[in-house]
């Protein structure tokens, strides 16, 4: 099949800076509370009466290309069960993104749609791992990761990062002890949710000869890839040489970085061939899970959608600048690292006397509904992850209905 031509961007398009990043910024800064809650996303209607900082989806609304081929869709009428040109396109347009912005091709025949990332995780686990290994997860973690491969009657072993001045680390020696001699799973989240790491060649080797000396597995999760801040570039683990590469299955969607996660459309890459065999045999009933407008538009987005991924990263980074200023003004006590990629703050609070339940104090007491540190991993009860993809005005409202909390709970200890 003949690949189309990507479309030309609209003129006037001058990178990070100038009058289109300036239509941008101004545009997301208008959005007021009533209208992001009349939108009627969970974020934002989840907690009626609070301000939305907890899933993690982003305020900004979706590129224009995204919007211009769902109208062709909806006009289209393609309801039925997706053809497979279509597939092929999404294998195309997805190993081209890879490829164009990450350095790593992996093929498109060995790229394939699934409907999210946990049913790509789920299949992983049947498909990849000893019946009965553990589930080895670097914590604090993204929330489903802890209860889902339970779901699956596997043993999750979390392993609780190190801090230090530097930032957040694997453990790696406990990771060895974790595995178990004949396989396993290792879940690596780059950039990790929620801290916002984004790891180093050097970091990424030293696990792939532990997972090659345990004969373990790696189920990549690149979902926030490409939200990469402060100029950091996303190295996908695969990449990294053939050791990690034979016992990697990585994960990736357009849902973050292009704000359509309620579209259902992931994609596995595979870069073990025997991996891509299995799919084969047993894989088509989780690829049958994707649906079509979300195919669609991730084929939008990874093929035209550059220049919104660019106005929105530059947000982003002066979103971070800005989060920074405001908690060092107004709530000094809260420690954190600035993320490397996504837009996720993992807060420490732990010097601020909340009680047992942070998450619950802020909602009650700042109306800014956050996400539990708790939910994270064992151990992580004093912190909350803060989503910062927000209008920058709403940000601030945030920090300042979160500093007068604090302040009046410090009054009220006195």
């Amino acid at each position: 099949m003949t690949n189309p031509p990507a479309r030309e961007w609209h003129s006037g398009y001058t990178g990070r800076t100038g009058p289109v990043m300036e239509d941008f910024t101004e545009r997301i800064n208008r959005r007021t509370i009533p209208e992001l809650k009349a939108a009627g996303s969970l974020k934002w209607t989840g907690y009626r009466d609070a301000l939305g900082a907890w899933v993690a989806e982003m305020d900004f609304g979706v590129a224009e290309p995204i919007r211009e081929a769902l109208h062709e869709y909806t006009d289209s009428e393609l309801f039925g069960y997706a053809p497979y040109a279509l597939e092929l396109e999404l294998c195309r347009a997805t190993d081209q993104y890879y490829s164009r912005n990450f350095g790593w091709s992996p093929g498109q025949d060995n790229v394939v749609p699934t409907g999210d990332v946990l049913s790509g995780l789920g299949a992983v686990i049947d498909f990849y791992t000893p019946s009965g290994s553990p589930v080895v997860l670097p914590t604090p973690a993204y929330m489903p990761f802890r209860d889902f491969p339970r779901t699956k009657g596997r043993e999750v072993i979390e392993v609780p990062m190190i801090q230090d001045a530097d930032g957040w680390h694997m453990d790696l020696a406990a990771i060895a002890c974790a595995l178990a001699d004949n396989g396993g799973l290792v879940i690596l989240c780059n950039p990790h949710n929620p801290v916002g790491k984004m790891y180093t060649r050097s970091e990424l080797r030293a696990l792939e000869g532990i997972v090659a000396r345990k004969q373990a597995t790696v189920f990549a999760d690149e979902i926030h890839a490409s939200i990469t801040l402060a100029g950091r570039k996303h190295i996908p683990y695969a990449s990294i040489g053939p050791v990690a590469a034979a016992h990697t299955v990585t994960a990736t969607s357009a849902s973050k970085t292009f704000n359509i996660p309620g579209l259902k459309c992931a994609q596995l890459l595979f870069s073990n061939p025997q991996h891509r065999q299995i799919w084969r045999e047993r894989g088509f009933h989780i690829s049958h899970g994707a649906s079509n407008p979300g195919r669609i538009a991730t084929i939008a987005a990874y093929d035209r959608g550059q220049q919104w991924c660019d106005q929105v990263v530059s947000y982003l980074e002066q979103s971070r600048q800005l989060l920074g200023e405001l908690l060092a003004d107004r709530v000094p006590a809260v420690s954190w690292n600035r993320p490397d990629g996504s837009y996720l703050a993992w807060l420490d609070v732990s010097a601020l006397d909340l009680g047992r339940n942070p998450q619950k104090f802020m909602l009650e007491n700042a109306g800014v509904a956050l996400v539990d540190g708790a939910q994270c991993g064992a151990g992580f009860e004093n912190f909350l992850r803060l989503n910062f993809a927000v209008p920058q005005p709403v940000l601030v409202q945030m920090i300042e209905r979160i500093a007068r909390a604090v302040a009046t709970n410090s009054l009220r200890d006195r």
